[in-house]
């Protein structure tokens, strides 16, 4: 089952990451459950995070990518059929909108003061 055979695992990371364009700052984080359990990953991005929780024993997996920046749209459905022979995906995306410019430096350095 590819839910908690890490090679898989690995994989999806290097093919988000490949196909984003995303910028790793390190290497990822795994932690392997005992059996049934599955494999929780952690990837550091220069554009925030990559996560991942799978539950083999419920046939699940919970991705998490949170970009700072926007990216574009990544084809989830199929590419998760095709990395890890996901049957049925349910994407959700939360688009962050700001009400105002994002502060500069100097000026988040007066706001924390």
């Amino acid at each position: 089952m590819r839910l908690a055979d890490p090679a898989a695992l690995r994989a999806l990371f290097d093919a988000i990451v490949h196909e984003l364009s995303l910028h790793p700052v390190g290497e990822a984080a795994w932690h392997q459950f005992p059996a049934p359990g599955g494999l929780t990953g952690l990837l550091m991005l220069a554009e925030s995070h990559l996560t991942v929780h799978t539950f083999p024993e419920h046939a699940s997996v919970c991705l998490n990518l949170f970009c700072c920046t926007p990216r574009a749209a990544w084809a989830w459905e199929p590419r998760l059929a095709a990395l890890l022979g996901a049957e049925t995906v349910c994407v959700r995306e939360l688009a962050r909108e700001y009400a105002h410019a994002p502060l500069s430096a100097s000026t988040l350095g007066e706001a924390v003061r």
